[in-house]
């Protein structure tokens, strides 16, 4: 992992909102270049700030993000991932878009951007993706499609 992003999430425990965005049978992934030294595809979504409620967190995410507002839909699942020097707590959130997503920033990496491509995809362009460079959730589902059927808690190895 890059020194910027392990000096600003390691070796503490983070709570994460994530939004899962289908358009036409494609999911919204963003792409994070410099956390593990190759591409990262995940939905979008980020840090809860302390008093910050989870909602209000994943709606300013995909502002920053996506350059775009959404509505909330369901609550989904959540998933804890403990690969050290990272511990994250992340809540799934089923989203819809408002507006055509464009690339934003993530203003924790001040003055280095990792978000480098946001799109929808396919379910066979997410197969496509060589397993490690996905969200460990998809691990999880014979189908990216799967995952806004996902419900419960899950440990993410």
């Amino acid at each position: 992992m890059d020194k910027q992003p392990l000096e600003k999430f390691g070796d503490r425990i983070r709570l994460r909102v994530c939004g899962v965005c289908f358009r036409d049978e494609q999911i919204l992934l963003i792409n994070h270049k410099g956390l593990y030294g190759h591409d990262f595809w995940a939905p979008p979504g980020g840090g809860v700030e302390f008093g910050e409620p989870a909602e209000a967190a994943l709606r300013r995410e995909f502002v920053e993000e996506c350059n775009s507002d959404i509505v909330i839909n369901a609550f989904l699942f959540g998933c804890e991932f403990i690969r050290f020097p990272l511990h994250a707590v992340e809540l799934f959130y089923e989203v819809k878009l408002l507006g055509q997503p464009r690339i934003g920033r993530d203003p924790e990496m001040r003055g280095r951007p990792i978000i480098s491509e946001l799109r929808f995809f396919t379910p066979s362009e997410v197969i496509a993706i060589p397993a490690f460079h996905l969200h460990g959730i998809f691990h999880l589902v014979n189908s990216p499609l799967g995952i806004k059927d996902l419900r419960g808690f899950f440990t993410l190895v």
